[in-house]
């Protein structure tokens, strides 16, 4: 792995926006240079520590994917080299951990699919016995599998703030019938799809979120990142069954270690209030996070 990059500057570009975790430049009018920086962001906050070779990894994962779902639904990969747009001295900062992709009109909609029901999903199953407004049966625990994937969708939120659940109708509303029904159908097909594929290196995924944009002619395009730990719940198989019966949170390669860690985290004898600055992650932490992700993408590839 290179050194870890926090925070990417390439002159040679003009820089379009700093997402939590991707740098954004203008490549002309109709590509976008998407540089994946090592950055972590945690309930929505920026950790200041860099998880070393994080940019690499997703970068290497979100590509093993897109090669593996392209039948199914278009992408934004371009097929140019990031490394053709910058300056000599830039490559560095791009090699293995960037995309050049298509410039498109983006959906203002994350895409979330839910196999099994974790995290906020639970949290609201809890107190309504349903997720997104999708009604669930009843006596369902932590980590419990759906007996079908569902569509839970979340709008997109402003930088450091919170995404926001929202219902079905509600996409149909910013979208309108027919796209809503798209995106949804095909979240769905491309998690079941992803998912039986990771089955087979030892691997579930509990739940993902996809992207999607309009290109120049209002075809559906899947977009940004795709089935990363960062947008996707993965869990190993040998760990998944102890835990759901003690009804633990099962062990997993997403970013779950550490909010668990922020979670337990206490600030002069208070917990952590999930606003910036974030505490300082430990270098154990920092390890064990990247070596977490380096596994996932080990297992996938094997």
């Amino acid at each position: 792995m290179t050194t870890a990059v926090h925070t990417s500057n390439i002159t040679s570009l003009a820089l379009l926006a700093r997402g939590k975790v991707r740098d954004n430049y203008a490549v002309g009018d109709d590509r976008i240079l998407m540089v994946a920086s090592d950055r972590l962001s945690a309930f929505d906050v920026i950790m200041g520590e860099p998880i070393p070779g994080k940019g690499e990894l997703l970068t290497q994962m979100a590509l093993f994917w897109f090669d593996k779902l392209g039948h199914i639904c278009p992408n934004h990969l371009t097929g140019d080299s990031p490394e053709s747009v910058v300056k000599a001295d830039e490559v560095p900062q791009v090699a293995n951990r960037s995309m050049l992709v298509k410039r498109l009109k983006p959906i203002p909609v994350e895409a979330v699919v839910r196999g099994y029901l974790a995290g906020s999903g639970w949290k609201e199953y809890q107190e309504s016995q349903s997720v997104c407004g999708v009604k669930l049966p009843a006596g369902l625990k932590n980590a419990s599998k759906l007996p079908e994937p569902i569509f839970t969708p979340a709008a997109k939120a402003a930088m450091g703030e919170h995404d926001e659940n929202i219902s079905y109708e509600q996409v149909v509303a910013i979208v309108g019938p027919a796209l809503a029904a798209q995106i949804r159908d095909l979240s769905i097909q491309i998690y079941k799809e992803a998912a039986a594929i990771a089955l087979t290196k030892g691997m579930i995924i509990a739940d993902t979120k996809f992207e999607f944009g309009l290109d120049e002619k209002g075809t559906l395009v899947l977009m940004d990142e795709v089935l990363t730990p960062d947008s996707s719940r993965y869990w190993p198989v040998e760990g998944y069954e102890a835990a759901f019966r003690a009804g633990q949170n099962p062990p997993s390669y997403d970013k779950q270690f550490v909010r668990d860690w922020l979670e337990s985290v206490r600030i002069d004898g208070k917990p952590w209030d999930k606003t910036p600055p974030a505490p300082r992650l430990p270098q154990e932490v920092v390890e064990k996070t990247a070596a977490k992700y380096r596994e996932a993408l080990q297992r996938l590839k094997a």
